[in-house]
């Protein structure tokens, strides 16, 4: 089970949850970056985590990858190639290998700049984070399907208002040609009349609920509702926060630069159940990998799968073990658990 720094009886429970954003597109002005999140459902909060410790975090992510001894080498990318490498889809996503629990993963969800930008949006520091995936995009990939986009929603269209921000912590420096996040800016605001108006469209098929994939005839809609798609782009350490709501999917790169990330997602206890908490317990103590969502309404599979067999280097735990904090280990729900 992962050490925690800090003894368990040391931890309050009691919940807060005070004003918190619902992103109608009504809210007063807030002189922020939260002004950009209710206009346009994605917002960058820069140097979220400052430049160095981000230069950290990429060296050890670097180094994850090649403790494989797979022959990878960061100094020479032509060794990006899946003989080399853990297991990465096209999206340049890594579900397995204990990976959401390494060390660095676990103090990149803990950094105050990360979690404070949630805080805010939810108006309380009684948060659950979510186990979710790490990003290795590496450029000239050709050894692997292509990245195709995939516009979708993250969030159940059958429920309505804000119910989860998600975001992502960038590591390596991220422009315009280097593939990443890209948001149709505003379409937060239209997704209840999109899916009213679009209730009969066929749905395309998600790995569970809280997922909605565009049609070509929902992409039409999105444009002939003037909605533009616009990629982001960010530094070392900027923090991405998007409502769920929002369209998006990422793009491959056109450059030679890699794109490093961790996708990190916190949502109110006060929103959770017990048994959600209990699941994540369970995918807590197991090192398993959950969706974004926090209340781990998703668990993935353990095993990643090379050739039509499990990995042969498929790991039951981190590497480096997570050593948490107080406010670390608040974040795994299991101090909320009664």
């Amino acid at each position: 089970m992962p050490s925690v720094t800090t003894a368990t009886t040391k931890t309050s429970t009691s919940i807060q949850n005070d004003g918190r954003l619902q992103l109608t597109g009504h809210e007063p002005p807030f002189g922020d970056w939260r002004d950009d999140l209710v206009r346009d459902g994605y917002a960058v909060i820069k140097g979220a985590i400052p430049p160095e410790r981000a230069q950290a975090y990429a060296d050890e992510m670097f180094s994850w990858l090649e403790d494989f001894h797979l022959g990878f080498d960061r100094n020479d990318l032509s060794t990006a190639r899946e003989k080399h490498l853990p297991i990465i889809n096209e999206k340049g996503m890594c579900w397995w290998y204990s990976l959401a629990h390494e060390d660095f993963v676990w103090k990149i969800r803990a950094e105050p700049g990360v979690v404070g930008a949630f805080e805010k949006v939810y108006g309380t520091k009684d948060l659950i984070v979510s186990f979710d995936a790490v990003n290795f995009s590496l450029p000239g990939r050709n050894d692997i399907a292509p990245n195709k986009p995939w516009p979708h929603q993250d969030q159940n269209p059958d429920t309505r208002g804000f119910r989860c921000l998600q975001g992502l912590v960038n590591i390596l420096p991220n422009g315009p040609q280097d593939g990443g996040l890209i948001v149709c800016k505003g379409g937060h605001l239209l997704s209840e009349q999109f899916h009213q108006e679009m209730k009969d469209e066929p749905r395309i098929k998600g790995f569970f609920d809280e997922w909605y994939g565009y049609t070509d005839a929902g992409m039409k809609w999105l444009d002939n509702h003037g909605l533009k798609w616009h990629k982001v782009s960010v530094e070392p350490g900027d923090l991405i926060v998007w409502d769920s709501r929002t369209p998006h999917y990422n793009l491959p790169s056109s450059s030679t630069r890699p794109r490093f990330c961790v996708y990190t997602c916190y949502m109110p206890v006060a929103d959770v159940t017990q048994d959600d908490l209990r699941r994540k317990k369970e995918a807590f103590e197991g090192y398993r990998t959950t969706s974004h969502w926090p209340n781990a309404t998703f668990v993935g599979p353990a095993d990643a799968i090379r050739d039509g067999k499990p990995c042969p280097y498929n790991r039951k735990q981190p590497t480096r073990k997570p050593c948490l904090g107080e406010r670390g280990y608040r974040l795994t729900g299991i101090p909320y658990i009664r």
